[in-house]
């Protein structure tokens, strides 16, 4: 069945509303076509799942991670679901985010004008093309 699913759109609204700093701050960058005309959503569901950010154009999730997510299994999951269904996934530190800013936003754009298309596993950075680029 076609169109929104409350139960999914209530989920995606109230994590929202719970953004962290870095969350917001990068938000605020993204927002609005702000960056390089870029237009980015909040809270995507993808599959079962939802994105920090996306921009649906170019099928890009950017997630925003803390400490919790060292190492883990669920989000290795979550981002083989999501590039085998034709997104890219690019995972920043909420650190980073905070700290070095300008360097995220210029990965961001990158990745979205083509310059970027590599598998990335850095300890600043993780990026995983989608399947079919």
């Amino acid at each position: 069945m076609r169109g929104p699913k409350p139960k999914t759109t209530a989920r995606a609204r109230l994590l929202r509303q719970s953004d962290n700093e870095a969350e917001d701050k990068l938000w605020n960058e993204l927002r609005d076509r702000r960056l390089n005309r870029y237009k980015f959503v909040r809270q995507l569901p993808v599959g079962p799942y939802f994105a920090d950010f996306a921009c649906r154009e170019l099928r890009l999730v950017v997630e925003i991670d803390g400490s919790q997510h060292a190492e883990s299994r669920r989000d290795r999951i979550r981002d083989a679901f999501m590039i085998t269904n034709g997104w890219s996934v690019a995972r920043f530190w909420n650190v980073d985010v905070l700290r070095a800013l300008p360097s995220v936003l210029e990965t961001i754009v990158a990745i979205c004008d083509g310059r970027l298309v590599e598998r990335v596993d850095a300890t600043d950075l993780r990026f995983y093309p989608t399947a079919s680029q």
